[in-house]
């Protein structure tokens, strides 16, 4: 449970109608599989232990005997595991029959939570047995413990695992719009287990699992649905066991006909920092006072989920596709905006023939084109210098040219060199100075150019650049309005790619595959040989993993240790331990050193889930201290 991993399984265990005994015993069969792959919370089938097709023989009295005796199988042959498992049952109180799941661990029953919403329409007649969940919970004694709640809407809470709260409803109580696990999750269930008889029909499947994570994103919680498969009676209906695992909306894990477990883990500590930061949920009302609590043994979860090394970007080329679309739009929508109210004449790109520049001006010529105004409107400038190559700057010049910009040439050496002479400067001294002198004398000739031509500079850094801080104050680190702002590095990339393969301007695809085969360069130290010298990322690092990293960050709030374990989960066989290490040392530095440049950051449109405007979703004081964070990284050797 390190790091509020919780592992959780569906099961679909083997199956025969009535035969209660066999049911039993597959039953603790599959918890005891359950306990050792180390699963923590267990769902199983609705009506398990008799089967959910059993009809009118539910006014048996062998069956309903026997189904307590089976219980009582499992209570026995499962005392000494430790995975809190929900098994369904019928089960008769004050007269009356009720569609149940009974939670169970350590041989005791945590409670039972009868079925609220009772289907009784189309192949549905659960009111002809069973009586709906009453209104409020008691206590009542089942299988010689003296006091079991009985009733719907209860939560059962880890007392060692924060944040571990759990909810069971059945089956038709999540098609309801009033399901039980609303009030649930209000009142912290943080996990919530379903156990389902839900037949197959065509496209059935499709809507369960809409439902399923629907219904998790809904409560920001994690959904475990278990549904019953072979061994139901197949006159009428087929019952294809769909087991689906969802957490906060995402689908984890997800499989049919086929019986056995499918385990996931699910991040109740994910859970919590997202119902803290929306507060969607607003107060419990304590439901009656209906909690039942239960302990587990700590310790580290077994991580089997899917964890994307690139979490900004979808790896399926057709949501990739979507994703880089919809940036794209939003960008230049915000850009046209911006263009049209301030009534610009232009619109002033610094060219530099990198990557973050050619998105720039890419959705600049976008916006031109919402707006029906030619893209010579927009003023494309090279300013090469020290540092330039021939590489870049002709990728720039090319690119301008295609696109139909206007383009200008700003050689800037003499200038930077007059202002070494003014503030007494070695140019031999290849230091911050020698660097910074360039990037501010760039923002300079933008600006003017801009406030000559009555027009705005759109501005080029990206959103890993301005969580690392790797910009000039006052030089790229300025604009009138930067439309990359909240696009990290890592889909800068494919955003660029897509336009190149995929765009409406076929005669830009060479220059771009250029541009991006180039590598990631500010271009302020000399070339050396024609070359580029100064790699950026041999600087500060992959960007593939501070993406990784600002991601969990700033989206999740994870701790260093667990930013950490992540990364080693999703990148460590192309990143070793130490290099990881390394960089995220790095990252938090970085972070909390330069958090004065974003706290005067110009405007820029926000486009993802993550972003850094001190306007917006990120508000941090320029002199917080990094301690508490570098402290646990460096523990982490």
């Amino acid at each position: 449970m390190k790091d509020g991993f919780i592992s959780v399984a569906c099961g679909a265990p083997k199956l025969r109608l009535a035969d209660c005994a066999y049911n039993a015993e597959q039953t603790f069969q599959l918890m005891r599989s359950a306990e050792k792959a180390g699963v923590r919370v267990l769902v199983l089938p609705e009506l398990g232990l008799t089967g959910y097709t059993c009809g009118d023989l539910f006014y048996q009295e062998a069956l309903l005997r026997e189904a307590e005796e089976a219980l009582k199988t499992v209570l026995e042959a499962t005392r000494n595991l430790e995975v809190v498992a929900a098994l369904g049952m019928p089960l008769r109180v004050h007269n009356k029959l009720y569609n149940c799941a009974v939670v169970v661990q350590k041989g005791k029953i945590l409670g039972v939570v009868p079925k609220t919403h009772l289907p009784n329409y189309g192949e549905f007649y659960e009111k002809r047995w069973f009586a709906p969940a009453p209104a409020e919970p008691e206590s009542l004694p089942l299988l010689g413990q003296e006091f079991v709640t009985f009733g719907a809407g209860q939560v059962f809470r880890c007392e060692n695992v924060p944040g571990l709260v759990l909810g069971f409803e059945i089956c038709e109580d999540l098609w309801s719009p009033d399901s039980p696990s609303v009030q649930m999750a209000r009142d912290g269930a943080a996990i919530i287990g379903n156990l389902s008889a839900s037949n197959d029909l065509v496209g059935k499947d499709a809507y369960r699992r809409q439902l399923v994570t629907m219904q998790s994103a809904k409560l920001l919680c994690g959904y475990v649905y278990a549904s019953s498969g072979a061994g139901e009676s197949s006159s009428d209906l087929v019952f294809g066991a769909h087991q689906l695992i969802a957490e906060n909306g995402p689908l984890l894990a997800e499989r049919r006909f086929e019986g056995g477990l499918l385990l996931s883990e699910i991040d109740v500590q994910r859970l919590a920092y997202e119902r803290r930061r929306t507060q969607a949920l607003g107060e419990g009302t304590g439901n009656g006072g209906c909690e039942e609590t239960f302990t587990l043994t700590e310790g580290r979860t077994k991580l089997t989920r899917y964890v994307s090394p690139m979490p900004f970007v979808p790896e399926g080329k057709e949501d990739r596709d979507a994703r880089c679309r919809e940036i794209l739009l939003l960008a230049s929508l915000g850009l046209k905006q911006r263009l049209e109210h301030t009534g610009a004449k232009c619109a002033v790109v610094g060219l530099s023939g990198g990557l973050d520049s050619t998105l720039a001006v890419l959705i600049t010529g976008l916006a031109m084109k919402m707006m029906d105004r030619p893209l010579s409107d927009i003023v494309a400038v090279t300013m090469p210098c020290f540092g330039t190559t021939d590489r870049t700057r002709n990728n720039a010049v090319l690119l301008a040219e295609q696109m139909g910009a206007s383009l200008r040439t700003v050689d800037i050496s003499q200038s930077v060199r007059s202002h070494f002479r003014d503030i007494g400067h070695d140019p031999e001294d290849h230091d911050l100075t020698y660097e910074n002198a360039q990037a501010r004398e760039r923002t300079q000739v933008l600006m003017d150019i801009a406030n000559a031509g009555g027009g705005l500079v759109i501005g080029t850094g990206d959103l890993s650049e301005l969580a690392l801080g790797w910009c000039t104050y006052n030089g790229d680190h300025m604009s009138m309005y930067g439309v990359n702002a909240s696009i990290p590095k890592t889909l800068v990339r494919h955003l660029v790619g897509y336009l190149s393969r995929d765009g409406e301007e076929p005669e830009l695809h060479d220059v771009l595959e250029d541009i991006l085969d180039t590598p990631v360069s500010p271009e302020l130290l000399p070339a050396v040989k024609g070359e580029i010298s100064q790699r950026t990322e041999d600087l500060v690092g992959p960007y593939e993993l501070h993406d990784f990293f600002l991601y969990y960050v700033l989206r999740w709030g994870f701790a260093p240790g667990k930013v950490f374990r992540l990364a080693q989960h999703a990148l460590g066989r192309k990143y070793g331990r130490e290099v990881i290490l390394k960089w995220l040392r790095a990252f938090y530095r970085r972070f909390f050193s330069q958090q004065f440049k974003r706290n005067c950051l110009p405007d820029g449109p926000k486009v993802g889930t993550v972003s850094l405007s001190p306007r917006g979703d990120w508000r941090m004081p320029s002199d917080a201290q990094a301690a508490l964070w570098l402290a646990e990284a460096e523990a982490l050797s």
